[in-house]
């Protein structure tokens, strides 16, 4: 089998595994107001969220007109896929750098009318540390940074850098949100030196 044919093979499988266990969750959602407010004034939002709390936080905004930022490394090619079946843009590339591709890409498409994701700690760690990338995504086109979180009744954990969570079938996930968050800043340098500001209420948030 070729690499092309396994990833469309993992690709099928994830999605259709996904769909069946996610159908069986009990979604439950906690300080959503903010961003419905937002939504409401026609105001875009940057998901912010733990990489380790990305598969119920998928399925919680599928078919919302998101784009999300995933990885370029061959497993985030699977993710990304994965993600298009439920709706998502994807925008390639590392987060890390507040002039990277993937960024003015995020922006580009935030600009367009998407709302946008971020894993601020992905691809690969370390683990709950707020790169800059998304905060100067915000102050560029100033959109508000939408903290979130999910927690599970019952759950799976892989052996990975970021504790990867898989909620168990017909456990309750919790989708926690932080209020939205504007990046006010004169420059980029200036609004990348607020990521620790925006890790501490990203921690603040309840989650897994």
């Amino acid at each position: 089998m070729s690499d092309d044919n396994r990833v469309r093979w993992k690709v099928r499988a994830g999605a259709a595994f996904l769909r069946l266990l996610a159908s069986t969750w009990r979604m439950r959602t906690h300080n959503a107001e903010g961003l419905h407010a937002a939504r409401a004034a026609d105001k875009r939002v940057i998901f912010a969220l733990w990489h380790g709390e990305l598969l119920p936080l998928l399925w919680q905004h599928r078919g919302e007109n998101v784009a999300i930022v995933i990885s370029e490394h061959r497993d985030g090619e699977i993710v990304a896929q994965i993600a298009e079946s439920l709706g998502y843009a994807t925008v390639r590339g590392s987060s890390s750098k507040g002039g990277s591709r993937a960024l003015i890409g995020l922006m580009r498409e935030i600009e367009s009318g998407r709302d946008g994701a971020i894993t601020p700690d992905g691809p690969r760690g370390p683990a709950h540390v707020f790169a800059p990338g998304a905060v100067v995504a915000a102050q560029r086109t100033g959109a508000y940074i939408q903290p979130i979180r999910a927690a599970a009744s019952r759950s799976w954990r892989l052996n990975s850098w970021d504790k990867f969570l898989i909620p168990k079938p017909f456990a309750r996930v919790d989708v926690h949100y932080g209020a939205p968050t504007l990046v006010e800043a004169a420059s980029p340098r200036e609004a990348a030196e607020q990521a620790p500001r925006l890790q501490a209420l990203l921690e603040a948030v309840p989650g897994s």
